[in-house]
């Protein structure tokens, strides 16, 4: 399957402006042959917005999830969407897995809040990894800080995850994360991850860009440093298949002797 992923300054505090570039990003994914488009954290609110983030993001966020289930059935596109969630009096930085006709097929809610602007306006989500089977392929949401955190993707690859979709805010100095522990999380899970980030400046932060799409042998398929970009790859689960009887983690782990590393 192709995926297309987006990297984008986008609008900040404009979600008709974001909504806009969806659109233009999910016409040109389809004319590339994608079928599953993946975006920035936060990507239509903006992720920093200020000192008033917390008010503002709860202000915006009504009606978002329909205008974006009204993109995805008229491209025919699946889409995995940043945006903030309301729920209950909390609100959660979340991602929305919306199949081609519209449907809500998944979301994640962000776990590990990072930062000022995390801890002030969201509540952390508690589903450590959230999968979609989507045509023939399980596909993992986690978002940003998620990914940094060994035991979120390797939950990921023993829930059978074949691609790893990250959205992400990654802000300077934290480049290396990008470039690094990104194709590491792919090698020693053998599984596709796909990083997307916001680029340019928004509120406090300055983006890294450098978005990519990483094969399950930690090589690169497709990368970006800055600018806006939509980077298109295929995951193929074979390739999966391929690289855990290659690099065998996954099997030769023995799990009874970890019970302590993962206790509080």
């Amino acid at each position: 399957m192709e995926i297309a992923c987006l990297q984008t300054a986008g609008t900040t505090g404009d979600p008709e402006a974001n909504l806009a570039a969806l659109e233009i990003a999910a016409t040109d994914a389809v004319a590339r042959g994608a079928e599953l488009l993946v975006t920035p954290e936060m990507f239509l609110t903006g992720y920093d917005l200020g000192p008033d983030t917390p008010e503002r993001v709860r202000a915006l966020a009504p009606g978002l999830l329909d205008r974006v289930r009204d993109t995805a059935r008229r491209h025919g596109l699946a889409l995995v969407v940043g945006m903030p969630e309301v729920e209950g009096g909390h609100c959660y930085n979340g991602a929305v897995f919306v199949g081609p006709d519209g449907e809500v097929l998944g979301r994640h809610r962000k776990v590990h809040l990072f930062g000022d602007v995390d801890r002030a306006a969201f509540s952390a989500g508690d589903q450590l990894v959230s999968t979609v089977r989507f045509r023939g392929l399980t596909i993992a949401m986690l978002i940003c800080y998620d990914v940094e955190f060994p035991e979120a993707v390797r939950a990921a690859a023993l829930a059978g995850a074949h691609l790893v979709v990250v959205p992400t805010a990654q802000m300077h100095p934290f480049e290396w994360v990008a470039e690094q522990l990104v194709r590491v999380r792919a090698w020693e899970n053998q599984v596709y991850v796909a990083y997307v980030d916001h680029d340019g400046h928004e509120g406090a932060f300055d983006y890294v860009g450098r978005s990519s799409v990483v094969g399950p042998d930690g090589v690169v398929l497709a990368s970006v440093e800055h600018g806006e970009a939509l980077l298109v790859a295929r995951v193929d689960a074979d390739r999966v298949a391929r690289q855990r009887r290659e690099n065998p983690y996954l099997t030769d782990r023995r799990g009874p002797l970890y019970g302590a590393l993962v206790q509080d």
